[in-house]
């Protein structure tokens, strides 16, 4: 007995800091099924791709961004027998996140693409399965926020701890103490590199610059309240 049809596609979850929200990237579809809804950024895996290239390669062509500019890491597959009215489809999905991502362009079978806050779309309803998938995504990145330097990567190369805590801010949806934040990012071993410069980008007195460390894991962790 053959085995049925089936698929394999990579979903990718981009986040950014837009202003003064969190935001996702969305395509509007531009072909069935679901053509016109609003849905996350993916497309099926070519004969001659493994999963993370095909995932650098929609991301390239849904940011315009070179591969290896973005944090990029597999989030989860998804395989519920329904979730794609056209055969069986089987989807892996990545989560990107960068800062002051450009204005995103429609991809192959997108009709347009657009950055929307995370607040805005817990009312929002995508296609597929793709809630479900910007939710994980969403809770993948606050999460790793505790225990990795994750919140370096929506920062720019040289950062303040003022800069840092807002991306923790936006990510987590909460108001954070600043002396607080000061005293564990600076006492967190590996996190944060001292440039030797300082800024006043933030208003107010000079703010020391800083770079990512060597860390790859937190110590103590920052935990959420």
């Amino acid at each position: 007995m053959g085995h049925p049809p089936f698929a394999v596609t990579v979903d990718l979850v981009v986040l950014t800091l837009t202003g003064e929200e969190l935001c996702a990237l969305l395509v509007r579809r531009g072909i069935p099924p679901y053509e016109g809804e609003w849905a996350l950024p993916g497309g099926f895996v070519r004969e001659d791709e493994d999963l993370a290239d095909a995932a650098r390669r929609e991301l390239a062509e849904e940011t315009g961004l070179a591969p290896g500019t973005v944090h990029i890491e597999q989030l989860a597959g998804y395989g519920a027998p329904d979730r794609d009215p056209r055969m069986r489809v089987v989807t892996v999905a990545y989560l990107a996140l960068a800062p002051d991502l450009p204005v995103p362009r429609a991809g192959t079978d997108a009709a347009e693409a657009r950055w929307a806050p995370v607040r805005s779309l817990r009312t929002e309803r995508l296609a597929f399965d793709h809630d479900r998938i910007l939710r994980d995504g969403v809770e993948r990145a606050r999460a790793k926020l505790e225990y990795s330097p994750l919140a370096t990567a929506f920062c720019a190369p040289e950062f303040t701890v003022a800069e840092l805590r807002r991306v923790y801010e936006l990510v987590w949806d909460t108001r954070l103490d600043p002396r607080n934040f000061h005293r564990k990012v600076t006492g967190a071993e590996g996190l944060l590199e001292p440039t030797g410069r300082t800024t006043t980008r933030d208003g107010g007195r000079p703010a020391r610059l800083y770079r990512r460390g060597a860390a790859k894991v937190l110590y103590p962790p920052m935990l959420r309240s």
